[in-house]
């Protein structure tokens, strides 16, 4: 049975990994442009997904940097963390540069025979291939725009900017901090002892200089002897969910079905997640010796379509309630939100969130 992947991202050679570990033969037509080489971007993985990672793809271990607690503060309590979360000095995520886990991933394919690299091509040349399984990960293709054009979307009319920092060496640095300020979120993300990587969410109608940028991060750097920042890139925000994930045997996937804001680092897992509920339903279709077909489609979005929505949703309040803490002058929902964050049963289950999403 062959199957054939769209697009050449993290969620596409991912993806192939496990199919080719099914005996699944797999074409992925490689996208026109391809953003891996960027070394500025980082991601979030949950411990979860690490474990998944391990299992049943490859050892990322190598390439991780563990995170054992995260802080969160606002503008207005900049002196004091809202929230704090830690897990008895075990790590809650690490973080990954893209271009690492690209370059495993990417490495560890060529070496399949069941693997084919190919130039993409049209729709109609798709479909004369008989592919059992069609999964689109490039929203740029044909038929993106034939077939998953409908969706729900949100300009957050920001861009994301992101950097690397060069510091003085901080002992294990595996806490995370997130400040919610008056502009926007802005995460300081741990990649080693003496670097650092930084997210800020920035709403701006005009792109910001590179200097503009490093000034912000001096102002809201939380505790890091800067040397050096480098690797400016920037991108802009927005939402979106698909209204329909499958046409016949062709399935949307990665952030053709769901993009979100990157103040939680959830992007990749949400993706992740999915993966691992296709894999399943293929799993399934193969133990009862029966083709891959479009009930595999229906099967997937009737399983993750709600969730993946609803978790959406989730992250979207998280950001518009401190933007709008932002515009008022009070500081009570950020004490409203310490309280309930030193519960210990809300802690545990916004961990929980964080790491499984809504299929816990």
């Amino acid at each position: 049975m062959k199957v054939c992947i769209i697009g050449d991202g993290l969620v596409s050679l991912t993806l192939a990994n496990i199919l080719v570990k099914k005996e699944l033969k797999v074409d992925i037509l490689l996208s026109k442009k391809n953003n891996y080489q960027d070394k500025s971007r980082t991601l979030g993985i949950s411990k979860s997904n690490v474990d998944y990672f391990k299992n049943e793809i490859l050892d990322i271990e190598k390439i991780l940097w563990k995170i054992k607690k995260i802080k969160v503060y606002t503008e207005k309590n900049s002196n004091e963390e809202i929230l704090k979360f830690s897990n008895n000095n075990e790590e809650i995520f690490s973080i990954i540069k893209n271009y690492e886990l690209y370059k495993l991933l990417n490495d560890k394919l060529k070496k399949s025979k069941l693997i084919k690299f190919k130039k993409t091509i049209n729709l109609d040349n798709i479909i004369k291939k008989n592919y059992k399984l069609i999964i689109n990960c490039n929203p740029k293709h044909q038929i993106t725009k034939k077939f998953f054009s409908k969706k729900i979307e949100k300009n957050y009319n920001s861009n994301a900017y992101t950097a690397i920092i060069d510091h003085k060496k901080v002992i294990k640095n595996n806490i995370a901090f997130q400040n919610f300020t008056n502009n926007g979120p802005i995460a300081f993300l741990p990649i080693s002892e003496t670097q650092t990587s930084v997210v800020y969410s920035l709403k701006a109608k005009n792109k910001k200089k590179n200097f503009e940028i490093q000034d912000l991060i001096n102002k809201y750097n939380p505790q890091y002897s800067i040397l050096k920042i480098y690797n400016y890139n920037c991108f802009e925000l927005k939402s979106s969910n698909l209204r329909k994930y499958y046409k016949d045997n062709i399935l949307a996937f990665g952030d053709l079905l769901h993009r979100i804001h990157p103040l939680a680092g959830q992007g990749f897992n949400m993706s992740l997640r999915d993966i691992i509920l296709l894999s399943n339903l293929i799993d399934k279709k193969i133990n009862l010796g029966l083709d891959l077909d479009n009930s595999i489609c229906v099967e997937f979005q009737k399983n993750s379509q709600d969730k993946n929505f609803l978790f959406s949703t989730g992250i979207d309040y998280i950001y518009e309630l401190f933007n709008f803490e932002s515009k008022i002058n009070s500081n009570l929902l950020s004490k409203s939100i310490k309280i309930i964050g030193k519960n210990k049963i809300m802690n545990s289950f916004f961990k929980k969130f964080a790491d499984s999403g809504l299929r816990i």
